[in-house]
């Protein structure tokens, strides 16, 4: 992990990225502690939780976490928390699925009271705390409003770049409702993408490698998967950051991550895009980020 993270901002990630799972069908790395080895081996980039599913959790045991984490990573941390998907996962953590967005809700709340107000208590504390970016991941209305209203970022999956423009709309409206500046909420996106020479091979490779991650059949991927030449994925994360996004995290659909990563950041390099959108890798799979 310290290997793979190391190279990957070599690479050119300026964020590195773990997924979260406690119970999975393969052998998965714990979230917290996978983001720790990718801090000490790196030396400036973003390191973070995508998505780190808070309602499996104790809220004072995150807040505690990533507290340290901030302090150790010298202010590189980002929290990001959802509420995951898999029914199955919530009843073997012994957590309720069916209202994990008010659990979400409520875990918010009491990581930031808790970093907020740990230096006022004069008996037991979290301290050292400062406040920890937290990011919001879904791409429902639902994830969108909570963000809004207390969140400093925002991180969907599994949109297309005209989708995200529409949702990022949104995103300020309900911010701006919640009694907020317009942009006080950080835009983030994952893109999924398999890079490979041959379009149709990639996209028949990304579809199975994701069918056989999730458990889903393949064609389930179909729309949501950037696959083709390196060329074809750069510009596709043009898209996104063109449709407002200021953090692309690339979510490689395959084993050979590094490989896949390199030769998008170069076609990303030869557009010379204006800006210095942020270009992030991820594995889904938690075997790496």
């Amino acid at each position: 992990m310290a290997t793979l993270a190391s190279a990957a901002e070599d690479a050119g990630a300026a964020g590195v990225w773990a997924t979260d799972h406690l119970f999975w069908k393969a052998p998965a790395g714990e979230c917290v502690t996978t983001v720790a080895v990718a801090a000490a081996a790196t030396r400036s980039a973003v390191v973070g939780t995508c998505v780190l599913q808070l309602p499996l959790r104790a809220p004072a045991a995150v807040a505690k976490q990533a507290a340290a984490l901030q302090l150790l990573s010298g202010g590189r941390f980002v929290l990001g928390v959802g509420v995951g998907s898999h029914p199955r996962e919530y009843e073997l953590a012994g957590a309720p699925f069916h209202t994990r967005g008010k659990a979400l809700d409520a875990g918010i709340a009491a990581l930031q009271d808790a970093w907020a107000t740990s230096g006022r208590h004069s008996d037991y504390r979290i301290e050292p705390a400062a406040p920890v970016p937290l990011w919001v991941g879904g791409s429902s209305r639902a994830a969108i409003r909570r963000a809004a209203a207390s969140g400093d970022g925002w991180v969907p999956v599994f949109v297309s770049p005209e989708e995200l423009a529409v949702s990022i709309g949104e995103l300020e409206r309900a911010t701006v409702a919640a009694g907020r500046s317009f942009d006080a909420v950080f835009p983030a996106v994952v893109m999924v993408t398999t890079v490979g020479d041959d379009p149709v091979g990639a996209a028949a490779a990304g579809t199975r490698w994701l069918s056989a991650l999730y458990g889903i059949p393949p064609k389930a991927f179909g729309r949501h998967l950037v696959a083709g030449p390196a060329e074809h994925c750069a510009l596709a994360a043009a898209r996104y950051v063109n449709a407002g996004a200021a953090h692309v995290i690339v979510f490689v659909a395959g084993d050979d991550v590094l490989e896949q990563f390199r030769a998008l950041t170069a076609a990303y390099d030869r557009l010379a895009i204006p800006g210095d959108p942020l270009a992030s890798v991820q594995d889904m799979a938690g075997v790496g980020t």
